[in-house]
């Protein structure tokens, strides 16, 4: 995983309610292997026309929003499914952070686990933010994972909370298994005392 320490990007607005990960990634793209790329499936029916071609009516193919690598979501994006798929999508399509005023339990979890920073902000934050960012596309969002604040287009500054270990692990770009592998001296060290 890349570490995520600082972020400053074009953000893009979501101002749905309850996306829920089939939305984000499709159920019959589940059964690809991980290698593929599963940017290619992000919000794959309401991005794409029955004809495979974009809809430019979705606002992830407007001009203005390409590149985006943070978005910002109406309240409780990603709920429904465990899937981890869903943070694969967003991933591996370039998002980086997804801001929102609710997450299911397994989403952070799972978004943390796949260096994607899940950020927590109120909901009026959120509702503001997303106004901002449809009234001019291309705007850009700061985040710092070290202060623990996002900065919205017009430079105000929100504080947002994390749980120590889950910021440990994004900052150094760590997963469960290589946190536990960067711990292989002291493990090794304990199994020695228990002998």
């Amino acid at each position: 995983m890349e570490p995520f320490r600082r972020l400053e990007a074009i953000a893009l607005p979501i101002d749905r309610q309850n996306v829920d990960t089939d939305q984000i990634v499709p159920a019959r793209f589940l059964k690809k292997p991980r290698e593929n790329n599963f940017g290619e499936y992000l919000f794959h029916d309401l991005r794409k026309r029955a004809d495979g071609s974009d809809d430019p009516g979705f606002i992830l193919n407007h001009p203005g929003y390409r590149g985006a690598q943070i978005v910002v979501a109406a309240r409780n994006f990603a709920c429904g499914s465990s899937r981890e798929h869903a943070v694969w999508a967003l991933y591996d399509y370039g998002i980086r952070a997804v801001i929102s005023s609710a997450f299911s339990d397994i989403f952070q979890s799972n978004a943390v686990r796949n260096g994607l920073l899940p950020v927590v902000l109120p909901e009026r934050v959120i509702g503001a933010m997303i106004e901002e960012l449809a009234a001019t596309p291309g705007s850009r969002v700061a985040i710092d994972l070290e202060a623990q604040t996002v900065t919205s287009p017009r430079g105000e500054v929100h504080y947002f909370d994390m749980d120590p270990f889950s910021r440990h692990c994004l900052r150094e770009g760590l997963d469960e298994l290589a946190y536990t592998l960067s711990l292989q001296d002291r493990i090794t060290a304990f199994e020695k005392g228990q002998r």
